[in-house]
C-alpha cells in the first residue's frame, strides 16, 4: 500500500502478534477454559479460526489453488456450516438461539461476534495476514472475558476494536475503490483456467449451483457471445460520460461489480476499459458490520448462503453504533480521501453486473437480532448523509458516471437458458428507436402541468405528480430521453417532480426491492413527501410499518418523490410475463417494465448543476426538487443517500393521464396500452 498507515503493522511485531495468537487459538480450540455453557462456542469458533489461519497461509504461499476439487469443498463446508439453512436453526450465528441458549446480554455479544469472525475468510483468502490477526485478538480477548465472566468488559472490547481501528478498514475500503493493485479477484479474472470449474473455490465464496451454473453456462457460448456482452457492458459505461459531457480521458480507474460465475464476461470487459484509458479495481462484498453486511451485493459477490442470516445480522453496527464511532470514522474517511485525493479524482464510478431469479424472500423477523434505537437510527441517516457529502468532494458526481446491467442465474428455473437468451435481446434492443418512440411521450408530457395515474383491477394507486414549469419549451424539456446508456437495458423516460402539489396513494400488489419482497404495498404522499405507508408482509402493523420504514425509507422519517417515471420496455415485461418471473425482476428491469415512482433522492443527486441534454437539443430543467435545492443553504438537509424505484406493473395499471394548464387532458397510457401517437409498436408486446 505503498506509504499508507496500514504499514506500520505490516512488521516483525505483527508477526510475533500472529505467533502469539495463533498459539492460543489452539489452546481455546483443544481446551476452553471458559464455564461449562460456553465451551462448545468457543471451541467451535476457534477450529474454525484455526481453518483460516492454514487457509491465509497457503495464500500466502501461493498454494491456495493447489487443492483438491475434493479439499476445496470440505474446506467450504467447514466454513459455512454455521450460516447454511440445514443448521441454522441451531447455530450460534443465528441470534434467537444464541439468546436461548445463553441468556439477552451474553446471547446477544456471542451471536454478533460469530456472525463477525466471518470476516475471517475474506481475509484469509486475500492473505491479509495482519488483518486476521487483529480479528483472531479480538476473539481471544473476548474469550479472556467469558473466562472472568464479564460481559461488560467483552462488549467494551468490541467497541473499542472498531474505534481503533477504523483507519485500517476504511483505507482498505478506499484503497480498493481507486487503487488498481493485482487483487486476488482480478488475477482469478485474467489468470485462471475458466474452462476447469474448480478456479471458482479460489475466491473463498460458498460456491453452489448457480456460481457453477452460471460459470458451466458461459463457457458453452461463442467467444462473439461473450464479447458482445461484454461490449454492452463497457459501451454503456463510456456513453455515460458521452452524453453527459464528462471527459472519461481524466479518468484512469473504474470499480466492477460482479456474480461469482461471470468471469468470461468480467475478463473481456477489463480488457475494453483498458483500450479506453480505464484500469479495473476489484474488492470483496461486505463480510464486516463495519462495511454494512446484509446490505446491496456490490463488489465481487456470490449469491447469498442464507438470505436469513444477512438479515438478522443487517444491523449488527449497532452493538458499538455511536456519536463517537460516527465522528471517528467520518474523520478517517477524510484524511484517507485527502491522503489519496489524485487517485480519488481519477476514478470514474462503478460498472456493476447484477444479477436476478433468486426466490423472493420475505424475511422472519427476529426480537433477538440486534438493531439500532431510535437515536442511532438518527446517526445512521447522518452519517450516511456526511459519508456522501465527503466522496463527492473527492470523486465529484459532476465528474463521474457509471452503468449498470443485469442477468439471470439458474436458480430463476427450467428455463434459464431460454431466460438469458431473452435478457440478451432486451439488453440490446434498438435504443434509436426507443428515442424516436420515448421522444413522442416526453412531447405529450412536457404540454402538462401535471399526471394523474390510476390503478386498475385492485390497484388502489390514486395518484398526482405535479411537473415543473418550462419557460422556453423550444429548447427545455421536463423529462430525460434515457435510452441504453448507464442504466441498461433501454426503456424509460424520467423527472424529477415538484414536491408541492405530488399527491395521492401508490399501491401495488407485490414488489421485490433491495432483495427484499413486499406484498400489497401502500405509499401515500402529501406535498411529494411520504406521509403514511403499510404492507401485507406481517400479521402485526407495527412490523410492516417497521419493515418499510428500516428497508425503504433507510430509517429516515420522511422522503420526498425522487423521481417520476414511464417504462416503455414492454419486450422485458412481455418476457416477464411469458416466463411468469415478474417478482424476480431486479428495479433495474422492473423499473422498465410500467411506471415507477422513486423515494429519496432525485437521479441527478449532487450533479444537478451539471447542464443535461436530449437527443433533441432540450435542455433538462427538471433536475432539481424543493429538497435537492437545499444543498445551496444547508447540504446536510439536501440528500437522503438512498433511492428506491417502485414498479406499478402495466396489468395493474388504469390510466397515465397528461393534465394541461387550459384543463384539457391526453393520455399516455390507458387500461395498460401506450395511447400516444408514434408509440403504437410499443403496445405490440403487449398483445401478445
Amino acid at each position: 500500500m505503498g506509504d499508507s498507515i496500514w504499514n506500520n503493522f505490516l512488521d516483525e511485531t505483527m508477526k510475533e502478534r500472529y505467533e502469539l495468537v495463533a498459539e492460543r487459538i489452539v489452546e481455546i480450540s483443544k481446551d476452553p477454559q471458559v464455564p461449562e455453557c460456553y465451551k462448545d462456542y468457543f471451541s467451535e469458533a476457534a477450529a474454525y479460526l484455526e481453518k483460516t489461519m492454514e487457509l491465509c497461509q497457503m495464500a500466502i504461499a501461493g498454494t491456495l489453488q493447489q487443492r483438491s476439487l475434493e479439499t476445496c469443498k470440505g474446506d467450504q463446508e467447514f466454513l459455512y456450516h454455521h450460516m447454511l439453512p440445514a443448521y441454522y436453526a441451531e447455530s450460534y450465528a443465528n441470534p434467537a438461539y444464541a439468546v436461548t441458549v445463553f441468556g439477552e446480554k451474553e446471547g446477544e455479544l456471542l451471536s454478533f461476534l460469530r456472525a463477525e469472525l466471518d470476516v475471517a475468510i475474506a481475509y484469509a483468502f486475500e492473505g491479509k495476514l495482519a488483518e486476521l490477526t487483529l480479528l483472531i485478538e479480538l476473539f481471544v480477548q473476548v474469550y479472556n472475558c467469558f473466562e472472568e465472566e464479564d460481559v461488560q468488559e467483552a462488549k467494551q472490547t468490541i467497541y473499542w476494536y472498531f474505534h481503533d481501528y477504523s483507519e485500517v478498514f476504511v483505507e482498505n475500503q478506499i484503497r480498493e475503490m481507486i487503487d488498481p493493485v493485482d487483487s486476488l479477484y482480478k488475477k482469478i479474472i485474467m489468470k485462471a483456467d475458466l474452462s476447469d470449474l474448480s478456479y471458482l473455490y479460489q475466491y473463498g465464496f460458498y460456491i453452489g449451483e448457480n456460481e457453477l451454473g452460471i460459470a458451466a453456462f458461459l463457457n458453452e457460448l461463442s467467444e462473439e457471445e461473450i464479447q458482445s456482452m461484454a461490449d454492452t457492458y463497457t459501451e454503456g459505461y463510456r456513453i455515460g460520460f458521452e452524453i453527459t459531457g464528462k471527459d472519461i480521458k481524466k479518468k484512469k480507474t473504474v470499480q466492477i461489480h460482479y456474480q461469482v460465475g461471470f468471469e468470461r464476461m468480467i475478463r473481456a470487459a477489463i480488457r475494453n476499459f483498458e483500450k479506453i484509458g480505464l484500469q479495473a479495481t476489484i474488492s470483496r462484498e461486505a463480510s464486516s458490520s463495519f462495511h454494512n453486511r446484509g446490505a446491496s451485493k456490490r463488489c465481487a459477490y456470490a449469491t447469498s448462503v442464507n438470505r436469513q442470516y444477512d438479515f438478522d445480522h443487517k444491523e449488527d453496527k449497532a452493538f458499538y453504533f455511536d456519536k463517537a464511532f460516527v465522528e471517528r470514522r467520518l474523520e478517517v474517511l477524510r484524511t484517507v480521501f485527502e491522503q489519496h485525493k489524485i487517485q480519488a479524482a481519477e476514478h470514474g464510478g462503478p460498472a456493476v453486473l447484477e444479477v436476478f431469479g433468486e426466490e423472493p424472500f420475505s424475511p422472519e423477523k427476529k426480537e433477538a437480532s440486534i438493531h439500532y434505537h431510535d437515536r442511532q437510527q438518527e446517526l445512521v441517516v447522518y452519517n450516511a448523509s456526511m459519508s456522501g457529502q465527503i466522496t463527492n468532494e473527492y470523486i465529484k458526481g459532476e465528474e463521474r458516471s457509471f452503468t449498470i446491467i443485469a442477468y439471470p442465474i439458474p436458480e430463476i428455473g427450467d428455463q434459464f437458458k431460454e431466460i438469458f437468451a431473452e435478457t440478451v435481446v432486451i439488453n440490446t434492443l434498438d435504443y434509436a428507436k426507443y428515442q424516436k418512440m420515448q421522444q413522442c411521450i416526453i412531447d405529450v408530457l412536457d404540454s402538462g402541468t401535471k399526471v394523474h395515474i390510476t390503478g386498475r383491477g385492485g390497484n388502489r394507486t390514486d395518484l398526482t405528480v405535479a411537473l415543473h414549469p418550462l419557460t422556453d419549451p423550444d429548447k427545455q424539456t421536463i423529462f430525460e430521453n434515457c435510452v441504453a446508456d448507464v442504466n441498461i437495458p433501454v426503456g424509460e423516460v424520467f423527472t424529477s417532480p415538484v414536491l408541492a402539489g405530488t399527491n395521492g396513494t401508490l399501491h401495488v400488489s407485490e414488489v421485490f426491492l433491495n432483495g427484499l419482497q413486499y406484498l400489497d404495498l401502500e405509499i401515500v404522499f402529501r406535498d411529494g413527501m411520504i406521509e403514511r405507508y403499510n404492507c401485507g408482509n406481517f400479521a402485526d402493523e407495527a412490523q410492516n410499518k417497521a419493515y418499510i420504514r428500516d428497508n425503504i425509507l433507510m430509517r429516515h422519517e420522511t422522503l420526498p418523490m425522487g423521481e417520476f417515471a414511464i417504462g416503455t420496455n414492454t419486450t422485458a415485461y412481455r418476457m416477464a410475463k411469458e416466463y411468469q418471473i415478474g417478482a424476480k425482476l431486479p428495479i433495474l428491469i422492473a423499473e422498465k417494465t410500467g411506471p415507477h415512482f422513486a423515494v429519496g433522492d432525485t437521479c441527478y443527486s449532487h450533479a444537478e448543476d451539471t447542464a443535461v441534454y436530449n437527443p433533441n437539443g432540450k435542455e433538462i430543467i427538471a433536475r432539481d426538487n424543493e429538497k435537492s435545492l437545499l444543498r445551496k443553504e444547508d447540504m446536510s438537509k439536501a440528500y437522503f443517500n438512498c433511492h428506491t424505484d417502485i414498479t406499478i406493473p402495466y396489468d395493474e395499471l388504469g390510466a397515465i393521464t397528461v393534465i394541461r394548464p387550459d384543463g384539457s387532458t391526453a393520455d399516455i397510457i390507458r387500461d395498460g396500452l401506450f395511447r400516444v401517437e408514434g408509440a403504437e409498436e410499443l403496445n405490440e408486446p403487449l398483445l401478445k
